[in-house]
């Protein structure tokens, strides 16, 4: 497709009247989300002075995540995304509804605000992957990575605008009225969504039901040497740099004696500079790459720290949290891209979420730790620790490269249907694939090598073992197996064959000396009746 297609530039997508509503309506949603988390963080200042409990409140939002991210994922594969996402915005507008009426009658206390914190929590784990999974449908191909990149921008301009809303809110009228606002906006996202004319999805017999796909979610993430990089890198960087969100309410009040509304100006300086961070990314990463912005960001955000630590005024915290910003988006940007540009399309919302799971989860035990941390050496002392140690991680990590994510990961649809004497039930298995080749003994050990990188992609794509065998009298025929747990996998696994699979298995085919293509045969598990008593 041309260049000018594609090239209505970043904003593109915003030409498409549903993908411009529901942007909108997600801005203004996670504004309000914004706002009450400001109110949040803040009542639990009042509640409670302890790093501990502070802390518990951010934990309190993020483990809900990392407990439920991949079902969550799972759900937006198999349910219907519009409803699904109504539904969840349903219950995030009930958790702000008690919150506003607790907080009006004075009855929130450490308990419930965390509680609730919690149930919110849950409601973010169950909607995050979907939002993610429909920006496909709402834009065309080629204004994917724009809608992707508008989608992060419009999360930023909300946590810009939405903390030092919340805090001006708070501080002039009280938690209810922040609480309110927050309800309002999800009047509004609800009304985006009902308004939204989205198509049925298409019946299809190879549907996957809830615990098949979830398996498939789990077996690619552990076959996958390239996103098990990833979640490292994330689970690392996130650990450490918790440590500046869990107690930046604290930060603010003790350390740099602000009120609720200085509090918020903080978190909208982090949106600011997040903002300026993704527009100045592009031309960063023609220099640094993926590598160096992820070091660059780590480095930052330990200088920020430990800067915050020595307790600097009020207007120079404010200039600091800019930076801070910029190096957050920056590693959240690195860290997502390289993961969306290594998944498929058939796993991606799974793989997204095990990757929200990592994320989440490290901050989830960075929060409760760091908190722990702030009990023994206060709130400077913990920041100083957590500076150091994101610092020596940061360069170590580095020797980590993150993967290119440059394969073509098009489904191939090369794999011919397999022969059948008669129709096999979807539900039927397991299913033994045997392949059987012919390999000269000079060949030998290439064949292995390259068979071996096979096994990988095998399991990714829905094998759940895998191994090779010769014949004992003919030591260059070689039979490749590999069990799927039915007849309906299987066939799926026909549909999720990429191209840069298909090339991997041309090499493996390209040791192959017979006359004719490697033997194929499907072998599916016989049930027997129950032994006869003898």
């Amino acid at each position: 497709m041309s260049a000018s297609k594609s090239s209505g530039g970043s904003f593109a997508p915003l030409r498409q009247p549903v993908f411009a509503v529901l942007w909108a309506a997600t801005v203004l949603g996670n504004t309000g989300s914004f706002m009450r988390d400001v109110a949040s963080s803040w009542l639990m200042t009042d509640l409670s002075a302890a790093p501990a409990a502070v802390a518990m409140v951010q934990a309190a939002g993020t483990l809900p995540i990392f407990l439920l991210a991949i079902p969550a994922g799972v759900l937006s594969d198999i349910l219907d995304r519009r409803k699904f996402l109504i539904g969840v915005q349903l219950l995030l507008a009930c958790v702000s509804i008690t919150l506003m009426t607790l907080s009006h009658m004075g009855l929130l206390s450490v308990s419930s605000l965390i509680a609730l914190t919690f149930m919110g929590g849950i409601g973010a784990a169950l909607i995050g992957p979907t939002w993610q999974a429909i920006v496909p449908e709402l834009v065309p191909r080629e204004d994917v990575k724009s809608a992707v990149a508008l989608n992060s921008l419009g999360i930023n301009i909300a946590r810009s605008i939405g903390p030092a809303a919340g805090g001006l809110l708070l501080a002039s009228f009280g938690a209810a009225v922040t609480y309110g606002a927050d309800v309002a906006s999800y009047i509004l996202v609800i009304a985006a969504l009902v308004w939204w004319p989205r198509a049925r999805n298409a019946d299809d017999a190879l549907s996957e039901g809830f615990f098949g796909a979830f398996r498939a979610g789990l077996r690619y993430t552990r076959a996958s040497r390239p996103l098990h990089v990833v979640l490292l890198r994330a689970a690392i960087f996130f650990a450490f740099a918790s440590a500046v969100w869990a107690l930046l309410p604290l930060v603010a009040r003790q350390l740099l004696g602000g009120d609720a509304s200085f509090y918020g100006i903080l978190l909208g300086s982090v949106g600011a500079g997040a903002i300026g961070g993704a527009l100045f990314m592009p031309k960063l990463r023609q220099h640094l790459g993926a590598d160096g912005l992820l070091l660059g960001s780590a480095l930052v955000t330990a200088l920020i720290m430990a800067a915050m630590s020595l307790a600097p005024p009020q207007w120079l915290a404010v200039v600091i949290l800019l930076f801070l910003g910029a190096a957050w988006i920056t590693a959240l940007t690195t860290l997502n891209g390289a993961a969306q540009a290594i998944l498929p399309n058939w796993v991606r919302g799974r793989g997204l979420a095990v990757y929200l799971t990592v994320f989440n989860g490290a901050m989830t035990a960075g929060s409760l730790g760091w908190g722990a941390v702030g009990e023994i050496a206060g709130v400077s002392g913990t920041l100083l620790i957590g500076a150091g140690g994101l610092f020596v991680a940061g360069l170590i990590m580095h020797r980590v490269k993150l993967p290119a994510g440059d394969a073509d990961l098009v489904p191939s649809n090369h794999w011919p249907e397999p022969l059948v004497a008669e129709p096999v039930p979807h539900d039927r298995g397991p299913v033994l694939i045997l392949i059987e080749y012919h390999v000269e003994k000079q060949h030998r050990a290439a064949f292995l090598h390259a068979l071996d990188e096979l096994s990988q992609e095998r399991r990714r794509d829905g094998a759940y073992g895998w191994g090779v065998t010769e014949d004992s009298a003919d030591p260059e025929k070689m039979v490749e197996w590999f069990m799927v747990e039915s007849w309906a996998e299987h066939l799926r696994q026909h549909r999720r064959v990429s191209q840069a699979d298909a090339d991997l298995q041309g090499r493996v085919l390209a040791y192959h000396s017979g006359a004719d293509k490697p033997v194929v045969r499907h072998f599916l598990t016989i049930k027997r009746p129950g032994k006869v008593p003898v």
